[in-house]
């Protein structure tokens, strides 16, 4: 029964990563690019240029499409805490349960009711309310990444919440701790960090279109759409690539010193330390065992760990040390066999990987800015290309953040709070082991059975979803076409939608 047990947890895992990952992809395009059309229609009311209000309606055709499959995959991942994840539900469900219904019931349905609107609405509202209701759902977007990160995050840093021994569950500190598990600094550092890294994604998105359609007119000779329709989107694009990368470089900073003090584990792991030293240098290679090969300059990784280059503040713990300690303060819980230490070659690459194609995007946004200034009207397909390559690498930085935020909380599903233990009501420690924290009476063939069937299913979401954005590129703007914002006489028999899909 204990085989099958850890075969369940092993699976389900699994399962849990798989659902996320694919609806990850998802989740920072819309965040991201809701904002930015909003911002696109503002500019157009503002100045009455139509360019901006066909820029809007192309772009919203992509996020609409993304927000519907983004809508269909995560639907399935709040299942799996009942179904897969019982015991953790059950634990902490008091808590982590709140934030994920206000998302449900205040954001989700803030989204839904105004892109309704925004869909279907022109000619039957005005232009400011038209406008309005595109802001209102880019807001209820952002609401809904935060009610959703809030979650995570008392996951990975417990707060608002105490321990009731005559329940056996965790509970929610009132009204009071609501607000502290929605607004704690992990949750605040986890929201600007995602928001920022949600920004460069959907940027990285309407350059490359935009590039593209640059050097296509320009190569059919058609000049004048290339530089009055796509040359403007591509340095909206452009522009929102390079704030986007250096938020995500500035709140990454910052969010990785507050991990280290509430995940230590972690961040050592992802760093590479394994002996507690001063003047850590970066690490490039991660070879096995205890063996990294690093940049023969000391002092980089404890910079960017303590803003220290040398002496004792630079110190860095190791993983060896962190597991003696850990061990030490549950050994009567857990026993001694427990690796407190998540997995070093996943974590150390996790980190490299977002932080890599971050900086990458970051050169791009540069490259890009200089090739489009003045009155300069790129021509080369090769630089196209690059930039409709290079739309996946903000993507994957995301997803290995991701991946680097989940696979370096294990083995824990809810990391322990000690380092604030004397704040908690009562004094009694929050968190649950992963092992722990999933269903005991789920049959393991089950969990490969559905676990192959969500592969395959999201599978083919993603071939719908990619098929589908393609279609919509390379479709393109017709720059003859008129887009009537009046508003239409609903009494007059024949009145039409002027903007369905």
């Amino acid at each position: 029964m204990k085989g099958d047990t850890v075969d369940a947890l092993l699976l389900l895992r699994w399962q849990f990563a798989i659902t996320t990952v694919y609806h990850f992809i998802l989740v920072p395009i819309t965040i991201g690019l809701a904002p930015l059309v909003a911002i696109m229609q503002t500019k157009w009311l503002k100045s009455g240029d139509a360019k901006w209000l066909k820029l809007s309606e192309f772009f919203g055709k992509i996020l609409i499409i993304n927000f519907a499959l983004g809508v269909a995959t995560g639907i399935v991942q709040e299942f799996q805490f009942g179904m897969g994840w019982s015991e953790y539900s059950r634990y902490v469900g008091d808590i982590f349960g709140a934030p994920l219904a206000f998302e449900a019931l205040l954001a989700f349905f803030l989204e839904s009711t105004f892109l309704g609107i925004w869909i279907f609405g022109r000619g039957r509202v005005t232009p400011k309310v038209h406008t309005a209701a595109i802001w209102l759902f880019a807001i209820g977007s952002d609401i809904s990444a935060l009610f959703i990160l809030a979650a995570n995050s008392f996951m990975q840093n417990p707060v608002g919440t105490f321990f009731n021994p005559e329940t056996g569950r965790a509970e929610l500190d009132g009204m009071g701790g609501f607000l502290k598990v929605i607004f704690s600094p992990t949750s605040m550092y986890a929201f600007f960090h995602t928001f920022a890294a949600s920004l460069l994604v959907a940027g990285s998105l309407i350059t490359a279109i935009a590039l593209w359609w640059v050097v296509r007119n320009v190569k059919s000779g058609n000049i004048s759409e290339a530089k009055e329709l796509w040359k403007p989107a591509a340095r909206f694009g452009l522009v929102t690539m390079l704030i986007g990368s250096i938020a995500v470089i500035g709140t990454g900073h910052f969010a990785g010193q507050h991990i280290m003090e509430v995940q230590p584990t972690k961040m050592s792991a992802a760093m590479g330390v394994f002996d507690t030293e001063e003047a850590v240098p970066l690490g490039l290679i991660y070879t096995g065992g205890e063996n990294v090969v690093t940049l023969p300059i000391p002092g980089i990784e404890s910079l960017m760990a303590t803003n220290h280059l040398s002496g004792p503040e630079s110190a860095i713990e190791g993983t060896n040390d962190l597991q003696q300690q850990f061990t030490e303060k549950f050994a009567e819980v857990y026993g001694t066999d427990v690796n407190y230490i998540p997995n070093i070659a996943l974590t150390f690459y996790s980190f490299r990987a977002m932080m890599g194609f971050g900086f990458i995007s970051l050169i791009l946004s540069i490259i890009g800015l200089v090739a489009i200034k003045g009155d300069k009207l790129p021509q080369s397909t090769g630089m196209a290309r690059v930039f409709i390559w290079t739309v996946p690498l903000p993507i994957i930085a995301s997803t290995f953040g991701w991946i680097l935020a989940e696979s370096g909380r294990q083995p824990w599903v809810v990391y322990p709070n000690f380092p604030v233990e004397g704040d908690l009501p009562g004094g009694e420690m929050v968190q649950q082991l992963t092992m722990y924290g999933v269903s005991q009476t789920v049959p393991t063939v089950q969990v490969v059975l559905s676990l192959a069937i969500f592969t395959l299913l999201y599978l083919a979401l993603g071939v719908v979803w990619f098929m589908l954005v393609k279609r919509y590129a390379q479709e393109g703007i017709d720059p003859s076409k008129e887009i009537n914002t009046e508003v239409i006489d609903d009494s007059v028999n024949d009145a039409k939608l002027s903007f369905a899909y």
